[in-house]
């Protein structure tokens, strides 16, 4: 097997998740994550920017004249607190929202103003995100009700209960510039849990395998009046976490749940609706995306041997797949969500695999009874200990979408070698070592002090048993 040179992945040392240090500090919880405090811009007595393209990317012609006011406090990534977010809209922009993704699930930006900590921001955006989190409002469509019985991952998500959707927030959808702390979108996420303890440990601990992660805290959402109740809100990937968690320039690419990593040929229209192009989308970028494709499919089994760790950056590779089966999420790359990014370096020419979506890692939490909205798959992953039922690490596993990728990585001794090597190791620094049960401890001691109205400490140590199990 040709040799390739080290891993060139290249965490940025400032993120919180690429430091020794600051991986003690996550672990410990004695420090609070603090994000550098931004001006947050006013909207008063502006005029809206043209509205930008339907995929939601930002218009980045469009500009105003902003007055910055300096909102100091509590961090928005401090994860020793429960935080504060409150939605209000026009209920008619709701409505049309609704009714689009229902005619023909697209997802709609209306304007939003948008209250994070006591911060306020006006002219803000919001639309709906997710895909099986957003089955039953896809039931409309065949005559049903949103809320009604789903027959599908998130059959219970209810239009008539905002505050229980899953949701992206842009603060500088039509004010240039706007942010909360230097941050200008959030993701508010969908569990089937009342909880998400299982997705919040699974964002930590993988950090805390040296993979780029996204932050995550616990907030009471009110949406319209209606609430509060319990979420999980996250970072979403787009030019500023980027930035934060890789030093050499690049470009992300989402995978479509829809779609599938064949190559269809180099016409990068053929490609719509596969993958998007997430970041410095001013820039048609989806050449390295497409050649490497075209490798993953076409190369004869030597070239991929051989040649792949000249593609692919292989070390985290391994080690993503390690970390998807030691905790048990069913939808990860090869899964039927095809949950995930592929990010490419300009520097290496390498692409990285990014992982997202774990709302259904630890099993789920599979039975914990969670909000409309959730995304359990009927029947999912309820195994202990790390190797999902139905296949190991690349094996591919029921109602996955074979991906090309992990399919022949697992025909290669060398690379099902090198996972192997990885779940020891995860194994070690992240369960034995008993990291992952002190940050189900902290969450546990967390939501039960400061959300003792929104979950009862039943729910939430039922909710963290689960998770320890695995431990």
């Amino acid at each position: 097997m040709r040799a390739w040179s080290p891993v060139a992945m290249t965490p940025n040392p400032t993120s919180p998740f690429s430091d020794p240090v600051s991986r003690r500090t996550l672990l410990a919880g004695t420090v609070a994550m603090t994000v550098a405090a931004a001006g947050c811009a006013s909207a008063d007595g502006m005029t809206l920017p043209v509205d930008d393209a339907e995929d939601g990317t930002r218009d980045s012609s469009a500009s105003s004249s902003t007055t910055t006011t300096d909102h100091s406090g509590v961090a928005l990534w401090d994860h020793t607190l429960v935080h504060d977010l409150v939605l209000e809209f026009d209920q008619a922009d709701y409505d049309a929202a609704i009714q689009a993704y229902v005619d023909s699930e697209d997802k709609v930006w209306i304007e939003a103003t948008v209250t994070i900590d006591g911060a306020t921001y006006q002219q803000a955006g919001i639309r709906l995100k997710g895909n099986s989190s957003l089955f039953g409002l896809r039931n409309q469509a065949g005559g049903g009700q949103a809320g009604g019985p789903g027959g599908g991952p998130g059959g219970t998500a209810d239009s008539s209960a905002p505050e229980t959707l899953p949701w992206l927030v842009r603060l500088d959808k039509y004010v240039d510039g706007q942010a909360h702390q230097g941050m200008h979108d959030l993701v508010i996420r969908s569990n089937n849990s009342t909880t998400a303890i299982n997705e919040a440990v699974a964002l930590e601990l993988l950090g805390l395998a040296g993979l780029a992660t996204q932050q995550a805290v616990h907030a009471r959402l009110t949406a319209n009046g209606r609430g509060p109740v319990l979420r999980l809100v996250i970072e979403h990937l787009d030019d500023e976490w980027d930035a934060e968690n890789f030093t050499d320039a690049g470009v992300l690419y989402k995978a479509e749940s829809g779609g599938d990593w064949s190559y269809r040929g180099d016409d990068h229209a053929s490609y719509e609706d596969v993958f998007d192009q997430e970041t410095r989308t001013d820039e048609d970028l989806l050449d390295p995306l497409l050649g490497f494709l075209d490798f993953v499919n076409n190369s004869t089994d030597s070239q991929f041997e051989g040649d792949l760790g000249n593609q692919l950056e292989v070390d985290a590779f391994a080690t993503y797949l390690a970390f998807e089966a030691l905790v048990d999420n069913f939808d990860d790359i090869d899964g039927p969500g095809n949950n995930s990014y592929l990010r490419w370096s300009e520097v290496t020419n390498r692409m990285t695999v990014v992982a997202w979506d774990h709302n259904l890692a630890f099993g789920g939490v599979a039975g914990a009874g969670g909000m409309p909205g959730g995304g359990a798959i009927p029947g999912g992953q309820g195994g202990q200990g790390g190797m999902p039922a139905g296949g190991g690490p690349g094996g591919g596993r029921p109602g996955s979408t074979a991906n090309p990728l992990t399919t022949r990585w697992a025909e290669v001794a060398e690379f099902t070698a090198m996972v192997q090597a990885a779940s020891s190791r995860l194994q070690a620094d992240l369960y034995d070592s008993g990291a992952g049960g002190q940050i189900v401890d902290r969450i546990t001691t967390l939501l039960t002090a400061q959300a003792a109205d929104l979950v009862d400490a039943a729910t939430v140590a039922s909710d963290a048993s689960r998770v320890s199990a695995y431990f």
